[in-house]
This record gives structure tokens, C-alpha cells and sequence, in this order.
């Protein structure tokens, strides 16, 4: 829990409080004080509440990072096992899907440089 939460929230009860009194006594400036504390209060807390949301999205992203760094090698290994297990089982449908795959590259590489509509010479 970050420390701008707990100032906040005792600023924001500090001026709750000084606002009831400022009511009970009828002090105009006394609540308007009370309330603008409770304010200040309140936006301390969230200030704090967002500082602490920030600080455990990046020790958990750090942590996402870690493990898949460490885990890269056996995620690799998992992924090239299943694909030959996919081969093995259907040889002709990966045969089909291979080929496919290289006529589209070929047709993407032996298309013609694109060229510029031809300009008007007056």
C-alpha cells in the first residue's frame, strides 16, 4: 500500500470531520475548509491507488517476461513437437498446406514493380 493512500485517507476523514463541525457550529469557513481538505484527500488517495496499480502491472508483466525467457527453449521444443505430430498424422493435408503457402509467395514475388500513373506533358 503506497503511503499517498494512507495521507490521502486521513486527509479525507480529517475533512470530513472538520466539515461536521463546521456544520454543527454553523461556520461557513470551517466547512469550506473541511471540504476542500476531504478533496485534497481524496485525490491524494487515488493518486496513490493508481501509483499502486502501475506497480503491480509492471511486477507482473516482469514476471510474464521472466517466465517466458525462461521457459523460451521448452515452449520452442513443445511447439516444433506438435507440428511434426501434425505432419505425422496428415501428411498429405501438410503437403497441401506447404505447397500453398509457396504459390502465394511465388505469385507475391514475380508480380510486377508497380509503377506510376503516366504524368501529362502539355
Amino acid at each position: 500500500m503506497d503511503t499517498d493512500r494512507i495521507v490521502g485517507s486521513a486527509k479525507e476523514y480529517a475533512g470530513r470531520a472538520e466539515g461536521a463541525i463546521g456544520d454543527m457550529a454553523g461556520d461557513a469557513k470551517t466547512q469550506a475548509s473541511g471540504k476542500a481538505r476531504e478533496a485534497a484527500g481524496t485525490v491524494q488517495n487515488l493518486y496513490g491507488q493508481a501509483k499502486d496499480a502501475v506497480r503491480e502491472a509492471t511486477d507482473t508483466a516482469a514476471g510474464y517476461a521472466k517466465d517466458a525467457y525462461e521457459n523460451s527453449g521448452e515452449t520452442f521444443r513443445d511447439g516444433t513437437q506438435a507440428l511434426s505430430k501434425k505432419v505425422q498424422d496428415n501428411p498429405l493435408g501438410s503437403l497441401l498446406v506447404a505447397g500453398g503457402i509457396g504459390f502465394a509467395l511465388a505469385l507475391l514475388m514475380s508480380r510486377p514493380a508497380r509503377r506510376p500513373p503516366p504524368r501529362w506533358r502539355y
